[in-house]
């Protein structure tokens, strides 16, 4: 019997906005907003909060408990093995990775992902190898048996740490595929709508008080028609469109070229 589950990974450490799952926009944690958010995907399975067994993460258990989501804590590094130990946990067949930074994440887009996943039998399929969405729309969906080959054999710091290169890298032992946006046009590098700085806190803020109020499930499209309408809360990041964390591996990723990431 086939199980679906989707691992948002979460944690409290984050060295360059320590906290940030757990700071507040209209009130309510960010974490609790972008669980909602996914919530809404028809595709999705059951979603389960991954953190770390640092002592810093409690806080993160602890809102899960008191909101009846599910949880899972595992090793604070190697999030290879935390979301495998996490997929066994809840005996999935079917494992998708969405990162606790993507608060603006739109459920139809994970469908799509899903959808693509189910209808093409492949090991592994994601929106982001090449990325064209704008950043923060992030979905990577697998097989238990792919992210237990991948847990056995990834042996590099930077495989265990971001849990999925080990599928790019090795396409011959995995069948992979990628959803582009069907706008035919690549925001990746230029529109950012994920959490890691300050000023991606204000501008996430500014998308939630914006649309949250007159449709909590607001799209990807409603975030672009409010960018085009008032251009000024697009520059409240924009100094870092296209910064990732794929600027500090160029050298060990062959699937990943320099025009993929940029430098603060």
């Amino acid at each position: 019997m086939s199980k679906v589950i989707t691992i948002v990974q979460a944690r409290m450490s984050s060295s360059r906005l320590p906290g940030k799952v757990m700071r507040t926009i209209l009130g309510q944690p960010i974490l609790k907003l972008q669980l909602e958010r996914m919530s809404f995907s028809k595709c999705c399975g059951q979603i389960v909060v991954a953190t770390s067994l640092n002592p810093s993460d409690d806080i993160i258990e602890k809102f899960c408990i008191e909101n009846q989501i599910d949880v899972f804590r595992g090793d604070e590094n190697d999030l290879l093995d935390r979301h495998y130990q996490c997929a066994l946990k809840y005996e999935a067949t079917t494992v998708a990775k969405i990162p606790s930074d993507c608060p603006l994440i739109d459920a139809r887009i994970m469908d799509k992902v899903f959808e693509f996943f189910m209808e093409n039998n492949l090991d592994y399929v994601s929106n982001l190898h090449p990325a064209t969405y704008p950043d923060g729309n992030d979905v990577e969906v697998f097989t238990i048996e792919a992210l237990e080959k991948a847990n056995r054999d990834a042996k590099k710091s930077m495989e265990r740490e971001h849990t999925t290169p080990y599928f790019w890298e090795n396409p011959h032992l995995f069948t992979i595929g990628n959803i582009s946006w069907e706008r035919n046009i690549d925001y990746s590098m230029s529109h950012r709508f994920t959490l890691d700085y300050i000023e991606d806190f204000n501008f996430i803020s500014r998308i939630y008080e914006e649309l949250y109020k007159i449709n909590r499930n607001f799209s990807l499209e409603d975030i672009l028609i409010l960018l085009d309408a008032k251009p000024e809360i697009y520059g409240l990041n924009s100094i870092y469109a296209g910064v990732n964390w794929y600027r500090n591996h160029l050298q060990e990723l062959s699937t990943i070229a320099p025009h993929q990431t940029k430098n603060i």
